[in-house]
């Protein structure tokens, strides 16, 4: 491991990869990736649903979106790696008039960005979605261009064309302290030695604040459990019912659309032969554990069941749980920490932050090596926010 470099990112995950690559575009190539696992993407962007989406009630997450998945349907063309991404649209179930009327308010906005989202009854939302049941659905929102994408994929296209362009990475090296003199960050610890750095990157997604102490600097960032379920193949249809000889069982959609029941957080898609779904636990406290709490599936399982009544059929073949990055307001950090000269942040997406890694990498990547973001308003994603009043908050979270 040299023991220089230019930019030391501390984490290879999505965020890490991602602002490595963009980096070397802005010509700074003597960076170093420290990653404490034996390959990259194995912490919260190995252990999410994928989920990609324009569909937020912030402006400012919107904007990411609309960057993000353009560069998502070019990957390969623009990174130089193809990737696996299914635009099947993102559909939000809407049960209250509270929540109805704040989605048509966050339409109207995603439509003046130059979103196309549309407005659907329960019926049509059925037709979206064969298998699906609207009870107490009062309305829906869709976007087409939404879906699903690899985070693996997009983890090592980053990655691999960073190193292409002179970006080191080094796994299986854990940080352990960040030496500040006078105020600015000089070196980074770690167990394989010190690398002597002036830029440190903070892209270490639910061990932020781990990482922010080692430099005297209060992340609030705080690990949150979300579980994933994989179900055992299920029949799939184009309409609500699919025939088995003499009697209609229920079925659900062949398409990979994503399917979000907002009042409850219950979410599937079709992942293969079989549904992926989850929902988070309002109950659940802080914490980094990510083992599978059975008991926890027949809480959502009585959810599941009312949305998608296949699930009551299915078995599960696999199950996971990974941790959401959640700031106090939802919003991200992105950007210096003025505080400690020298220290950047890319975190706290609290859910979001695969979906959200090519424009969050370019962001930060242009504040370091030129001190100012191109062609956007980051004031919603500053770390001085938490010391005053936030200027954004994200609603839709799942």
């Amino acid at each position: 491991m040299k023991d220089t470099a230019e930019v030391v990112i501390i984490g290879g995950g999505c965020m890490g990869a991602s602002a490595a690559y963009h980096l070397t575009r802005l010509g700074v190539t003597d960076v170093a990736i420290l990653e404490r696992e034996p390959m990259l993407g194995m912490g919260s962007t190995g252990r999410n649903a994928g989920g990609v989406r324009h569909q937020f009630s912030s402006q400012a997450n919107v904007r990411l979106s609309i960057e993000s998945i353009r560069c998502f349907e070019h990957f390969a063309e623009e990174i130089g790696y193809p990737i696996d991404f299914h635009q099947d649209g993102y559909l939000f179930l809407l049960s209250t008039e509270r929540d109805l009327e704040a989605f048509r308010r966050n339409v109207e906005m995603q439509r003046r960005l130059g979103v196309e989202v549309e407005i659907f009854s329960p019926a049509e939302a059925q037709l979206l979605a064969p298998g699906l049941e609207v009870d107490g659905v009062l309305g829906a929102t869709y976007c087409s261009r939404d879906g699903i994408a690899d985070p693996n994929g997009v983890t090592m296209g980053f990655a691999k064309a960073a190193q292409a362009a002179g970006a080191r990475i080094y796994r299986e090296t854990e940080v352990t302290g960040i030496e500040v003199q006078t105020g600015r960050v000089v070196a980074v610890q770690t167990t394989k030695g010190t690398i002597s750095t002036r830029t440190v990157v903070n892209a270490a997604g639910p061990h932020a604040r781990a990482i922010g102490k080692m430099a005297g600097l209060d992340v609030p960032v705080l690990p949150y459990r979300r579980h994933i379920f994989i179900t055992e193949p299920v029949p799939a249809a184009m309409s609500p019912k699919v025939d088995w000889g003499s009697q209609s069982r229920p079925a659900a959609p062949a398409s990979r659309i994503m399917v979000i029941d907002f009042e409850t957080s219950f979410y599937f898609h079709r992942e293969g032969p079989g549904i992926l779904f989850g929902m988070s636990d309002p109950d659940e406290p802080p914490s980094f554990d990510t083992t599978v709490n059975w008991e926890f599936l027949e809480k959502v399982n009585s959810i599941a069941v009312r949305r998608l009544p296949v699930l009551a059929e299915a078995g599960i073949a696999h199950a996971w749980a990974g941790l959401y990055e959640m700031t106090p307001d939802a919003m991200p950090i992105i950007g210096l920490a003025r505080q400690v000269e020298g220290y950047f942040l890319i975190t706290g997406f609290s859910g979001h932050g695969f979906q959200h890694s090519p424009a969050a990498g370019r962001i930060l990547a242009e504040l370091v090596a030129t001190g100012q973001a191109q062609h956007c308003d980051i004031t919603a994603f500053s770390f001085d926010r938490f010391e005053g009043v936030s200027t954004e908050s994200e609603a839709n979270v799942v």
